[in-house]
């Protein structure tokens, strides 16, 4: 905190300017005496320094009660001084549960004896390079206004990381009493001394502070909080939602206006109740919030043409802005969907019940109509509010067995009516799509199946089928259509965005491609068809596995913007997210701004929002981050379990990443990731090479490569931090030794390590 100037003078406190009998000091007065004398301990010096007596005590202290109410001055241990003012620049801590149209702060640090937190606006507007969002921690510039109370507003310079509160991790007891586990792999175990164990029992996810102990200053740690056993609660997942901090308990308020919640009516819709229809969704889907249809074009100014139709739940007339659910949507910024949980966006009462399309009931939902032509591209579209009610919940398996030929009782009525329909049109836009020329990166993608007990009972590679491409495909359709309208309308909107490859990523990548004979264009500017180019190339020479993961690393990150730069990987000049406002709260803003630009309802985007849509971008994308951070970690952590009991057994794989320390090598029956340290290579000494992305052997040029299919023994498994260590069995392909152009500077030792050596 700032430091307020001290006098000199050692003598007692020093008589002010002297003021009238009649009159009490001003409180310019009062404050500056605080400042300037740090002699002053209490009511009496104070009243000395300016001589009230009699009557005055009184309105003096009434004064003093004042200010001591509004912050500005402070009492301690019977000493009474101006409270400590805000530096010019600070660190600042905006609270979870801001709102995110008015926000505000408090310092990250205060000394308690300089009296009340004090509470700083935080000024964001549409022209702010920085856009903060509750539970952000920010650099500030701090103004403390003109009058003698401060009035503390912030301009935000940086958002900055925040610092876990506490470390979390597993206790473990053993023989000489309890040690934690940290869930971060990159932290080392500390030893709880039983007296700070606190309730916490062996398997308990806890959280700790850290104490310094003995002349060594040894770590040991305290339990603070004792969070749950993921074991006997079959959640592993609460590891990650408490280490990443994901919000997963509803406040009493949330619930209670989901509860209040009543079904939407006609009022202000068209009647789509008697349009077929149909969800189609995983089997195990527990919310359906989108549902299609697709009918032959009876104008004849479009032979062989279709309209079709997605309908989405109107997540928009039960979550409005301002409210405790749109605030909790906001800071959660989408769901999260783990192997043995849904951390969901909305309660239940919103998600599953009012805004799930169910066979049979009426429900309020947003739709658009799409006519589009023989060739599958889009003509025109319109959006509508609507009430629908949902002919028929088919899960993808289901809807294509119908069309494979094997319909069941359910289908059976379905097929000609409404499935063959829908497939018709997709044939159409796939040709569309197939002429666009999308990034076609189809890796394959694991699902974990779990016991009764949590554990990992399945790990299966889910059928790619017709149905899931038609869903996507109407769905990616449905979002252009919703841009494409808001541009129309000169409303602000939420984009998805991708931008292209940067040069430097490219120009590793052109590197790599160049040590497997693969030619590629020597320009930036690429588009997404360049790549299906370099993977075509790639499947006829038998290293796709190898070339796939590179063009993965090469794509920039998708993310939320309020301005437009395109979606690269889909080959679109505007996209934005409308079909999900369940889970995603950027679907949510785009259905609010559909709704205002339309004259749809009161219920639309507000003005207060559209000026806040770049920190609101901001936010959701890093919340979006988040929980691709914690499903992962997650399925780590399921998989280490898993594979914990078989240690000492051998698998393959394919080396997934190359380092100056060593191999990453993943499963290919399981999909789980585990590291070779460059130690334990073999029996020479090894030189990372960046553009080939390989250790080589400096005498040998033995090579372990990107995408080579090795076989390894599994040495150990650590299931809190998910992570596993093997030991390399394959011999590397033989090549030249590295010429140290580009090579790593940094050496990988390995020198005479045995049993690596398949026998």
């Amino acid at each position: 905190m700032a430091k307020t100037p001290k006098s000199k003078n050692t003598s007692g406190p020093k008589r002010a300017v002297q003021t009238r009998a009649s009159e009490l000091p001003s409180r310019e007065q009062l404050l500056a005496a605080l400042a300037e004398q740090d002699d002053i301990k209490g009511k009496r010096d104070l009243a000395k320094v300016f001589g009230i007596r009699g009557d005055m005590r009184r309105p003096f202290k009434a004064m003093l009660a004042e200010l001591e109410g509004e912050g500005v001055i402070t009492r301690t241990r019977k000493a009474l001084r101006r409270t400590a003012a805000l530096p010019h620049v600070t660190v600042l801590d905006i609270p979870s549960d801001a709102d995110p149209d008015n926000l505000h702060a408090f310092p990250a640090q205060w000394n308690p004896e300089e009296g009340e937190m004090p509470r700083v606006r935080v000024l964001v507007d549409a022209h702010s390079r920085v856009a903060p969002a509750p539970g952000d921690r920010i650099l500030a510039r701090i103004d403390a206004g003109d009058g003698p109370v401060p009035d503390y507003s912030a301009k935000p310079m940086k958002v900055l990381d925040k610092p876990r509160r506490a470390q979390i991790g597993i206790v473990r007891m053993d023989n000489e009493g309890a040690r934690l586990i940290p869930v971060d792999r990159k932290q080392k175990e500390m030893r709880i001394p039983l007296g700070d164990l606190g309730n916490a029992a062996d398997g308990d996810l806890v959280e700790v502070e850290v104490k310094l102990s003995g002349r060594l200053m040894i770590p040991r740690a305290r339990v603070t909080n004792v969070i749950g056993n993921p074991a006997s609660e079959g959640a592993v997942s609460l590891i990650a939602i408490h280490s990443l901090e994901i919000p997963y308990k509803f406040p009493n308020s949330v619930i209670r206006e989901a509860e209040e919640a009543k079904e939407a009516t006609l009022k202000g819709r068209e009647d789509w109740r008697d349009l077929p229809l149909v969800t189609i969704d995983p089997p195990d889907a527990k919310d359906h919030d989108d549902a299609v249809h697709a009918a032959k074009d009876e104008d004849a100014a479009n032979p062989g043409g279709f309209v079709v139709t997605v309908a989405i739940a109107d997540v928009a007339a039960y979550v409005r802005p301002g409210t405790a659910l749109d605030r909790e949507a906001y800071l959660r910024g989408n769901s999260v969907y783990f192997p043995d949980r849904v951390v969901p966006m909305l309660p239940e009462r919103i998600s599953n019940d009012l805004c799930s399309l169910k066979q049979g009931e009426a429900r309020a939902a947003l739709a658009v109509r799409m006519v589009l032509g023989a060739d599958g591209r889009k003509r025109s579209h319109t959006f509508h509010r609507i009430l629908m009610r949902s002919a028929a919940k088919l899960s993808y398996q289901q809807a294509q067995a119908a069309i494979d030929g094997n319909p069941d009782d359910q289908t059976g009525p379905l097929l000609e009516p409404i499935l063959r329909p829908l497939w018709a049109a997709y044939a159409a836009m796939a040709k569309a799509r197939d002429h666009r020329g999308p990034l076609d990166l189809d890796l394959p993608e694991r699902k974990i199946v779990l016991d009764g007990k949590g554990m990992v009972a399945d790990i299966r590679i889910p059928e790619r089928l017709d149905a899931h491409r038609l869903i996507e495909e109407m769905m990616i359709l449905a979002n252009v259509a919703a841009a494409e309208t808001l541009e129309q309308k000169r409303s602000e909107l939420l984009y998805r965005v991708h931008d292209e490859p940067s040069s430097e990523k490219l120009q590793a990548l052109r590197d790599f491609l160049g040590s497997l004979d693969i030619s590629v264009k020597k320009t930036d500017a690429v588009r997404a068809s360049d790549f299906n180019g370099i993977l075509h190339q790639a499947r006829k020479a038998g290293n796709i596995e190898q070339v796939s993961e590179m063009v993965l690393r090469s794509q920039a990150q998708a993310e939320y913007a309020a301005e437009n730069y395109g979606h690269f990987g889909l080959n679109l000049d505007r996209y934005a997210h409308f079909t999900s406002p369940i889970r995603r709260y950027a679907d949510l803003i785009v259905h609010r701004a559909l709704i205002r630009a339309l004259g749809l309802g009161d219920d639309g985007l507000s003005e207060q929002e559209a000026t806040k849509l770049p920190g609101i971008a901001q936010h959701i994308s890093a919340t979006e981050r988040r929980a691709m951070m914690a499903e992962r970690e997650t399925s780590d952590r399921l998989l280490a379990q898993f594979l914990a009991t078989k240690i000492g057994a051998r698998f393959d794989g394919r080396i997934s990443g190359v380092t100056r320390s060593g191999l990453f090598i993943r499963l290919i029956e399981t999909g789980a990731d585990g590291f070779v340290p460059a130690s334990t290579l073999g029996q020479d000494y090894y030189r990372y090479v960046e553009e080939r992305q390989a250790m080589i052997g400096e005498r040998s040029g033995e090579t372990f490569a990107l995408g080579d299919r090795v076989e390894v023994r599994l040495l150990e498994a650590a299931p809190v931090a998910g992570a596993l260590r093997f030991e390399l069995l394959t011999e590397g392909r033989r090549g030249n030794p590295p010429s140290g152009r580009r090579a790593s500077k940094g050496p990988s030792r390995s020198f005479g390590q045995k049993g690596r050596r398949k026998r």
